[in-house]
């Protein structure tokens, strides 16, 4: 399950609730183009801004629509009580795996992290896939602390922001040196995703992938024939995304995207965030004309 391409789409929503008819055809578009893995209700699915009843219903959604194709539910949140009542609700709904990053307003030390993944894991009969996010979490995992959480039970996965193409070989040997073999490593920058799969990783946790699925997919079978030149061309295609990603962060950046493709009705971000500015999404725009993308 946690090998190739893993994508996450937008939660489309507005001040009604979940739009569910947007929500299930983004699913369906990545199901039916043939990705690996749908991650729904991460970073990219605003997972830490939905009610429980609203993430509940999400992963309801997403599993019913995916079909044959596994899905993997976020259910991080502040404390673990509020977890583990997530994971409860996505192992109810049928995913496949969980995904669980740190959430904390007080900055976490190694042994409350370690805490909270092992009092999670031992309540879980679906793999978890521990998400290291120090943008929005504020905390990095050591090496050391990755492999004692790797180790506990029903650790399937390890996704970490990446390394850029000079630095890969060396972060994958670190992780693969520290983690149980049977434990897959994943790069979840984007800009980082095809040298990742070129230098070993297993998987490439993908947020435009939630968008643009077959242009990601090229990317990732390209490695598979062993082509990594025309993977690495092909995501230096996709360079002015990386660069909007670092200047107004991926969820902004994906959201005016898919709303330029018509896929969500704007306003589609949860107040205090606001859209990017007009200037910048016509960069958006041009760089999917760019790729010829249609909705």
């Amino acid at each position: 399950m946690f090998t190739g391409l893993s994508v996450f789409p937008l939660t489309p929503f507005d001040d009604s609730g979940i739009d569910e008819k947007r929500f299930t055809h983004l699913v369906s578009r990545v199901a039916e183009a043939g990705v690996d893995l749908i991650g729904a209700l991460g970073s990219t699915g605003n997972y830490a801004y939905l009610t429980r009843e609203h993430r509940g219903l999400v992963a309801r959604l997403a599993v019913e629509t995916a079909g044959d194709v596994p899905v993997m539910i976020g259910i991080g949140a502040l404390t673990t009580g509020e977890v583990l009542a997530l994971a409860e609700d996505a192992q109810n709904a049928g995913a496949s795996a969980v995904l669980l990053s740190p959430v904390s307003y007080q900055t976490l030390t190694d042994e409350e992290v370690f805490g909270l993944y092992e009092d999670v894991t031992k309540e879980l009969s679906v793999p978890l896939c521990v998400y290291e996010n120090p943008r929005t979490t504020q905390f990095t995992f050591s090496d050391e602390l990755h492999g004692r959480v790797a180790a506990l039970p029903n650790v399937g996965a390890v996704k970490t922001p990446g390394a850029p193409l000079d630095q890969a070989p060396a972060r994958i040997a670190a992780l693969r040196n520290t983690l149980p073999a049977d434990v897959a490593v994943g790069f979840s920058l984007d800009e980082f995703g095809a040298g990742g799969l070129g230098a070993g990783a297993d998987v490439w946790f993908s947020v435009i992938g939630g968008l643009l699925p077959a242009e990601c997919l090229a990317i990732t079978r390209a490695v598979a024939q062993g082509d990594v030149p025309q993977a690495l061309a092909l995501s230096e295609r996709m360079a002015p995304f990386w660069d909007l990603f670092r200047r107004y962060g991926s969820m902004r950046v994906i959201t005016a995207a898919a709303a330029h493709l018509g896929l969500v009705v704007p306003p589609n971000l949860p107040r205090p965030l606001r859209e990017i500015p007009p200037a910048a999404r016509q960069e958006v725009a041009a760089a999917l004309d760019a790729l010829d993308v249609r909705a």
